[in-house]
């Protein structure tokens, strides 16, 4: 019992120290889930200590949770896939939370067919699977965390600049996604100038081969005719990337403020890895997200996660590879 919350103790100091020098790292969720796993192993021994028999029904509770949970999980993408497809048509990007649902029914289908079928070179298979598959998981577990954490700390910090992410437009139209970031971004510059501040706002997006006009100027249209004051407004029109929109924003803030502060502001799912690109950016400024409508949640966070996993696709294509042969070894 004591080992396990000295180990969670351990864990959560590393998170502590880790997101006081930067709350912008990945790792800090992996230090955080790390603490909760053996702070609740440190419960079940504690328990334990009182009534063994309480301690074995939450352990049995955990171990048939675990399963019911995937197989939930599982019918619910599978369901939110298919209204995905309904309201967003058939993209690619739609086509993820659908196709993650089947993924795991398939994996559970295949698993149960190797135990019937008890043939060691699809064991080996099995094996590789669910090491790679706990693997992803677990970061995946991670990433949900720490983004439910980060997306609950506000930062009091006086800020020169809110930046919006532009996120495509329809034609020259402000679309709802985007609409919600500005209209975020524009509580966050009333909320200045109620306290006598007047950040600048830069609307940062190019224009697609698709739309009308630049992203950024549709953006400050929308906010002018919201009440903002034109002459507050920066127009970011070249980027075609997260990361362009950060970088450019980035040197019209220099050119103004070499000292800058600024806010971030994006949709809630895309918040954390917007705020890992502005970290790689060299930016100054956190990330706060806007609402999104609740069918659009699940695809939209798996997008991101791959996209986060793909940033590090070396680290964790070797730590994939390292998995699936030490599993094939224990078939040789």
């Amino acid at each position: 019992m004591l080992i396990s919350f000295a180990v969670a103790g351990f864990w959560f100091l590393v998170f502590a120290v880790s997101f006081g020098r930067d709350r912008r790292l990945f790792k800090n969720g992996i230090f955080l889930v790390l603490t909760l796993m053996f702070a609740g192993l440190g419960v079940i021994f504690a328990l334990e200590s009182v009534n063994a028999t309480a301690a074995r029904l939450l352990v049995v509770a955990i171990l048939v949770a675990i399963p019911l949970a995937i197989a939930v999980l599982a019918v619910f993408l599978v369901i939110n896939g298919i209204t995905m497809l309904r309201r967003e048509g058939r993209r690619p990007a739609t086509l993820l939370s659908l196709l993650a649902g089947l993924g795991i029914i398939g994996f559970v289908v295949f698993s149960v067919a190797v135990q019937k079928i008890g043939w060691e070179p699809l064991a080996a298979v099995r094996s590789v699977l669910i090491g790679v598959l706990t693997y992803i998981s677990f970061l995946f577990v991670c990433f949900l965390a720490y983004s439910f954490v980060y997306s609950r700390v506000r930062s009091s910090r006086k800020v020169d600049f809110v930046i919006v992410l532009g996120s495509g437009l329809r034609g020259s139209r402000v679309p709802p996604l985007l609409a919600g970031r500005l209209d975020r971004a524009k509580q966050v510059y009333d909320r200045a100038v109620r306290r006598g501040r007047s950040p600048l706002l830069i609307t940062s997006g190019g224009q697609g081969p698709d739309e009308d006009i630049p992203e950024s100027h549709a953006m400050a249209s929308y906010l002018i005719e919201r009440g903002v004051p034109a002459d507050r407004i920066l127009r970011e029109d070249k980027s075609t990337s997260t990361m362009e929109n950060l970088t450019f924003s980035r040197e019209l803030m220099v050119d103004l403020r070499p000292t800058y502060r600024c806010l971030i502001v994006t949709n809630n799912f895309h918040a954390f890895r917007a705020t890992l690109t502005a970290r790689k950016a060299k930016v100054n400024g956190q990330v706060i997200g806007s609402p999104t409508a609740a069918y659009y949640w699940p695809t939209a966070t798996i997008r991101e996660f791959v996209a986060i996993l793909f940033t590090h696709k070396y680290l964790n294509g070797g730590i994939c590879l390292l998995i699936a042969v030490g599993a094939i070894t224990q078939h040789i």
